[in-house]
């Protein structure tokens, strides 16, 4: 049994304060380590403090991107040796808005993941089609390439280890959102791409998680999916009532 993952997306969100005191109002309310992971993916600027904050209790805290390289002439970028010196556990990795917004291609998104194994941290590597591509048919198509392109050079242990979370383009912050039996039929496919290229036994492994307008009003419709297997959330992961609902949601399923 896959234990469910729920990671929280700020993007561009809060401030400092505004951080600390969501994570003083959650983190005592968490539901246990044998039910669910729970991860907040801040802001660079949160992270170290926000480490320090969750200390202790069933919190994780990722960043939303990083460099591959250790260190270098990279104006404006954090290495995954800074993040990881500072206790992150987590690195999202692709996100749709990172593609389109700041170029980041298969290639990049590839180098990433390789490097954040070898810090130490679980990448959360996102893949999804867009809406043209949704309405032609061509997602399995386009995710199973985006997954094969991000997992090229790992190790079946290291797939077995990492998250990956489809979040469908057309439905990310537009208050759309796929059905439940077409998000786990695209996540089915995942795990055929994964059994394709490395085995079996990794692909039932590793944990898929959906994004796109996901909110405690409708994330037990994706969970009790059997391919689907927590959510990467973004505005329904900025409240803290709504956090808790989604964590308390993914483990009465």
């Amino acid at each position: 049994m896959r234990k469910p993952i729920i990671a929280g997306n700020w993007k561009m969100h809060k401030t400092m304060e505004e951080a600390v005191d969501f994570t003083e109002k959650v983190k005592g309310l968490v539901p246990s380590n044998a039910q669910v992971d729970t991860v907040i993916c801040a802001p660079f600027l949160f992270l170290d403090r926000l480490v320090k904050e969750v200390n202790g209790y069933n919190v994780k805290i990722g960043a939303q991107t990083m460099h591959y390289e250790e260190k270098g002439a990279f104006t404006g970028e954090v290495s995954p040796a800074a993040l990881k010196g500072i206790g992150v556990s987590h690195v999202i990795l692709g996100h749709s808005e990172r593609r389109e917004l700041y170029n980041e291609t298969d290639d990049s998104v590839n180098k990433k993941v390789l490097s954040a194994f070898r810090y130490g941290m679980i990448p959360i590597v996102c893949v999804g089609e867009s809406l043209e591509q949704w309405e032609n048919g061509e997602t399995n198509e386009h995710v199973g390439n985006q997954v094969k392109r991000a997992l090229q050079g790992l190790t079946e242990e290291q797939v077995k280890c990492l998250v990956i979370a489809y979040e469908p383009i057309w439905a990310i912050g537009t208050g759309k959102s796929s059905t439940a039996e077409g998000a786990d039929e695209v996540c089915g496919h995942i795990r055929q791409v994964i059994e394709n290229n490395f085995s079996k036994e990794a692909a039932d492994a590793v944990r898929i998680q959906y994004g796109g307008s996901v909110k405690p009003e409708n994330i037990r419709d994706f969970i009790s999916c059997p391919n689907i297997d927590g959510a990467l959330v973004g505005g329904a992961s900025l409240d803290p009532d709504s956090f808790l609902a989604l964590l308390e949601a993914s483990i009465n399923e």
